[in-house]
């Protein structure tokens, strides 16, 4: 396989006291996440293990993992695979998606100072600016910064584990229907958003991340999914 399909899993910050399998499984699971790995790659513990230079058993562990929260196909006969897309169980996710995240900022919104307002401000610009120059990978680590920021300024959050369960099964679907961003997301939700969190306005809050998310990967993955 490793002379097949040439794999690409991003490197993570160094987290101290991390073990080899907690390492193995952060770095796999960011890889799909972001979308670095497409929808239909064909997996084998040989090939990720010679790919990071480990032996097979902390990769066979993180697989395991995956697998459990639907980021990894198992095929049999030892074959894995990242999930194609189907229609069906994208609008599931999608929905999930806007109960989920709108639920979350809404509930962030007491916590939510003006420093906080400032950090997003910040990452929209540059996510703007990665938008701009074509930076689709970038552009997809900002985004999961921006709102990541939003829903754990709630200290007593319980959905990020659900809202990153999402993410990691829309992930390499999400990153092949990016390119199209600049014809279907006309309006700057992340702008309506940090207007609404400024304004204090829970209501506006709600619909301006659900609106993010339509017009985002909602749009444009219902359109690649009809083609």
């Amino acid at each position: 396989m490793g002379s097949k399909v040439a794999l690409k899993f991003p490197e993570i910050p160094e987290r101290a006291n991390r073990t080899i399998q907690e390492y193995v499984y952060a770095r796999l699971r960011n890889a799909i996440m972001v979308g670095a790995v497409p929808p239909g790659t064909p997996l084998t513990i040989r090939g990720i293990a010679e790919y990071m230079s480990l032996s097979p058993t902390p990769i066979r562990e993180a697989l395991r993992r995956l697998g459990s929260e639907h980021a990894i196909e198992f095929l049999g006969n030892r074959r894995m695979s990242i999930p194609e897309m189907s229609g069906g169980r994208f609008e599931e996710l999608l929905h999930l998606r806007i109960a989920i995240e709108a639920h979350a900022g809404e509930r962030s919104l007491p916590y939510i100072s003006d420093n906080y307002i400032g950090e997003m401000r910040s990452l929209d610009d540059e996510m703007d600016r990665a938008l701009r120059d074509g930076h689709y990978d970038e552009l997809t680590i900002l985004n999961h910064e921006f709102h990541r920021l939003l829903y754990a300024a709630n200290p007593h959050q319980s959905a990020m584990p659900l809202i990153e369960s999402v993410w990691l099964q829309l992930g390499p679907f999400q990153r092949l229907v990016q390119g199209d961003l600049k014809n279907t997301y006309l309006v700057d939700r992340h702008k309506e958003i940090l207007q609404a969190l400024k304004s204090r306005d829970a209501l506006a809050l709600r619909k301006a991340i659900e609106a993010d998310i339509r017009d985002g990967i909602g749009r444009s993955g219902r359109e690649m999914l009809t083609q």
